[in-house]
């Protein structure tokens, strides 16, 4: 073998003896077997991300649905997921899920008064850390307490008297799905007496209550509590005057147009009257009603008053008489049904003793008045009453559906954020 040809072969020897000790190619082995799972971290950064931002989702729309919910009136539950859905988060879709728990089931608001828990959850597969998580999935979820009042529809405005509200006797009063409200601070501001008994939303009395055993309320009984305001304070019924007609007596069945009828109007036993839609002024005297006499009229606002600021005009209305008024939904009276005079003379009389076919649609606005309440089976309609102070007599059933009536709000239309 020749120089040339030995040199060749010992070069290549070499060569190949470099090659084989050389170990720098492991790393391309190692790259291959390290990038699923390289990709797989990075996929797992990326579905984190993806997950944070369903969970602030989450419990953005939880809080939301939270404090809609604890305002609502009733239909929790319907009243969340409305608010959840508008999130992009339907209850029952894409893995989601909205639990409403009235009260909480957890937290520390778990017996408080008109607490509303809301869960979101979703259930989600990764998506770019498949690889490494197979079709594992996460839930992911936000959680929120919200407090609310409530809405009213009874109302008694006086400060400081004992029996602000009475329950007398044997009635039983039913406040479908509404609070009621009582602003005096007397040690029994709020009174059940005999077999009588109050059911309500909620129960909140400025000062303290006397018989809460005859007491059910879902949202429970607050003494102490803030005063309500008057939701009618600025209602205005504007001015008058002169006589439409004078001692009103309706004798048969009849309609009158609105105006001033000054003296009251008196309807007879099995007479009927008719009110045209408007602003009806009592300028003194009374609205008096025997037994089978009916009033009737929609869009109708009854304003009690005097023009000499003396023998304010009040309402008498007998039991077994038939009541079915509806207030304005729009104007200065809008949403209220009977409209007593501000400067009336404190604990002046009224009895609206309809029984159960009496019918108010609105509110019963009679800030001066000791009002005497006796039956009204409007539990699936809208009756508010707000006056100084109220005696129920008789079993009486009031609710506040009162969407299209124009009324306003009994108690803070607003609920807290607790949790």
């Amino acid at each position: 073998m020749n120089d040339p040809v030995r040199s060749l072969v010992t070069t290549t020897a070499q060569l190949l003896q470099r090659f084989r000790a050389d170990q720098s190619g492991s790393y391309l082995i190692m790259m291959a077997l390290l990038m699923p799972v390289l990709v797989g971290v990075v996929g797992l950064g990326t579905d984190y991300a993806l997950w944070v931002y369903t969970h602030q989702t989450a419990q953005a729309a939880a809080e939301s649905a939270a404090v809609s919910a604890a305002t609502a009136a009733n239909n929790f539950t319907v009243e969340a997921q409305a608010v959840t859905a508008s999130y992009g988060l339907v209850n029952g879709s894409n893995g989601v899920t909205v639990t409403v728990n009235q009260p909480p089931q957890s937290g520390g608001h778990a017996t408080t008064a008109g607490a509303v828990e809301v869960i979101v959850q979703r259930v989600q597969a990764p998506v770019f850390s498949a690889v490494v998580w197979n079709s594992r999935q996460v839930a992911v979820s936000g959680r929120a307490v919200a407090v609310g009042g409530g809405a009213g529809c009874v109302l008694a405005l006086n400060r400081s008297a004992s029996g602000a509200i009475t329950v007398q006797g044997s009635a039983q009063v039913a406040l479908s799905s509404c609070n009621l409200n009582d602003n005096s601070n007397s040690g029994t501001a709020l009174s059940i007496g005999g077999s009588g008994s109050l059911s309500a939303l909620a129960v909140g009395v400025v000062g303290n209550v006397s018989g809460s055993n005859g007491i059910t309320a879902t949202n429970g009984i607050t003494t102490g509590a803030a005063a309500t305001a008057d939701p009618y304070a600025a209602a205005s019924f504007g001015s008058f005057s002169g006589c439409t007609d004078t001692n009103l007596t309706v004798k048969t069945d009849r309609s009158i147009p609105h105006g001033v009828y000054c003296g009251g109007i008196s309807i007879n036993a099995g007479a009927t009257l008719t009110l045209d839609p408007g602003i009806y002024y009592l300028d003194q005297g009374s609205l008096s009603m025997a037994g089978n006499s009916t009033i009737t009229g929609t869009g109708v606002t009854l304003v009690f008053t005097s023009s000499t600021g003396d023998n304010w005009a009040n309402a008498a209305i007998s039991g077994n008489a038939i009541v079915n008024l509806t207030a304005p939904t729009s104007g200065p009276t809008a949403g209220i049904v009977l409209f007593g005079d501000r400067n009336m003379d404190a604990g002046t009389s009224f009895k609206l003793g309809g029984g159960g076919s009496q019918t108010f649609g609105g509110a019963v606005y009679l800030p001066k008045a000791a009002l005497t309440y006796s039956g009204g089976a409007n539990s699936n309609g809208c009756t508010q009453i707000i006056a100084d102070s109220i005696t129920f007599t008789g079993s009486s059933s009031l609710a506040i559906n009162c969407s299209g009536y124009g009324t306003n709000f009994i108690g803070s239309a607003t609920a807290s954020l607790v949790e």
